[in-house]
């Protein structure tokens, strides 16, 4: 039995018998942030002082805004071809919102898509904006079809 005391002894990892503190360097303290929590109530109100002034140019007559629809309004002389179109855009809206939602449920599609809207942004990119001469034809495109719409 003494054989076997013995042997576990020598078999027992020792450890320390002192315990060592480790200190952790200091941080640097965190960037400066202002929240509302934190701010004061008189540095609050100066964060967040507003004037009001009423602007004659800013502001809108309702009653303008009105009378000059139904001039226009009246100007149109095909006023069912006109219902008809709005109708279809307002029916062309809610079936691409449908489209939509169907492709998003398609598990890659909707990745797939993603891939080939951020290609086509940065072939955009690279054909109208990154280059003097696609600015300056991109530009005479934009007036081009500015006076297409405004001459009707």
């Amino acid at each position: 039995m003494a054989a076997a005391a013995a042997a576990t002894s020598i078999l027992l990892p020792q450890f320390p018998t002192t315990v060592r503190s480790i200190t952790l360097p200091n941080l640097p303290p965190p960037p400066f942030r202002t929240t509302l929590n934190r701010v004061s109530g008189s540095r609050r109100s100066a964060l967040f002082h507003v004037k009001a002034s009423e602007d004659a140019s800013s502001s809108i007559d309702t009653n303008e805004l009105f009378n000059d629809l139904k001039e226009k309004w009246d100007a149109v002389e095909n006023k069912p071809t006109v219902i008809i179109y709005g109708a279809g855009a307002v029916v062309a809206i809610w079936l691409s919102s449908v489209v939509i939602g169907a492709i998003n449920k398609v598990p890659l599609l909707p990745n797939l898509m993603e891939l080939v809207g951020v290609g086509y942004s940065g072939w955009f990119v690279y054909r109208y904006l990154l280059f003097e001469s696609g600015r300056k034809e991109l530009a005479t495109s934009i007036e081009s079809i500015k006076k297409e719409i405004t001459e009707v």
